[in-house]
């Protein structure tokens, strides 16, 4: 056996160990040697599904740096995983504001080096009527939903070509597939964000970095049964489903890794959902 090969086998016991430790009444992760040590970023990885990819990384060996502006919900996930080798990192970052993103993964970089894994997750999905809507609004929606992803891109990309790889999972949506009711900025801005990876996909694919887009149905996290989940809601969705089971955080995340890590070595530029087969009426 190869000195690289005794170093896989080693990692992938020692993850698929914490993996049956601490995720026993959850999903059993997949192994990914490839990302052991790599250097990931998850925005918006403070609760919901972005909570769940920062675990899942944790899980893989991976270092994992998540920017989130709940300073509290944050706090408390950064504690959960503090005894994982090496331990997540919570940045605190408003998206929105460019200098502050630039600054953030300016620190990481010179501090870790390169970005291997960029997750663009952070999202906000606030309803509104038409005819609510300002420019102002308008804005700052796509600031909060859109921007970000771009430049986040923009600024893990030197790093990556440099390196001569890396990927980046921007996170789509539904809703616009479905063509949700009082959602029409938040579709907007995820319709965009598949005609973004594709863009992204192509002009950096010659560096050897790869981008797709990852699609969740309806995830069902805290802050969606709290306020549109209804056990109406839920019903609606699971008798549009093709499979009748809510999609749960683990769900997203177990793609995620996958895209991210070697075995999808070939997968760029596309689109990739997870929601059960919802279609919708």
């Amino acid at each position: 056996m190869s000195e690289q090969t005794q170093v896989q086998t080693t990692v992938q016991t020692t993850v698929q160990t914490k993996v049956q430790t601490k995720m026993a009444s959850k999903m059993q992760y997949a192994v990914y040697p490839s990302l052991a040590g790599k250097n990931v970023v998850v925005t918006g990885g403070g609760s919901g599904i972005g909570a769940e990819m920062v675990r899942a990384f944790a899980l893989q060996g991976a270092r994992v740096f998540f920017l989130d502006i709940a300073e509290a919900p944050a706090r408390q996930l950064e504690q959960e995983l503090s005894g994982s080798s090496p331990a997540p990192a919570f940045i605190h970052c408003d998206l929105t504001d460019h200098g502050a993103l630039d600054a953030a993964f300016a620190g990481i970089a010179q501090a870790h080096g390169a970005v291997d894994v960029l997750i663009n997750n952070a999202a906000n999905d606030d309803r509104h009527q038409l005819g609510d809507v300002t420019p102002a609004y308008w804005d700052q929606r796509m600031a909060v939903n859109l921007r970000h992803q771009f430049f986040c891109a923009q600024a893990v990309a030197k790093g990556m070509q440099a390196k001569g790889g890396g990927v980046i999972l921007n996170l789509g949506s539904i809703s616009w597939h479905l063509a949700l009711p009082n959602l029409t900025l938040y579709m907007t801005a995820k319709a965009a964000i598949e005609g973004l990876t594709r863009g992204l996909a192509r002009d950096l694919g010659p560096s050897g970095i790869r981008v797709n887009c990852v699609i969740p149905g309806a995830v069902r996290t805290p802050r969606q049964t709290e306020l549109w989940h209804t056990p109406d809601e839920e019903a609606k969705i699971l008798s549009e489903q093709c499979l009748k089971e809510r999609v749960e955080v683990e769900d997203v995340a177990a793609l995620v890794l996958f895209l991210s890590s070697d075995n999808a070595a070939r997968c760029t530029g596309r689109d990739y959902f997870v929601d059960a087969g919802w279609y919708g009426v």
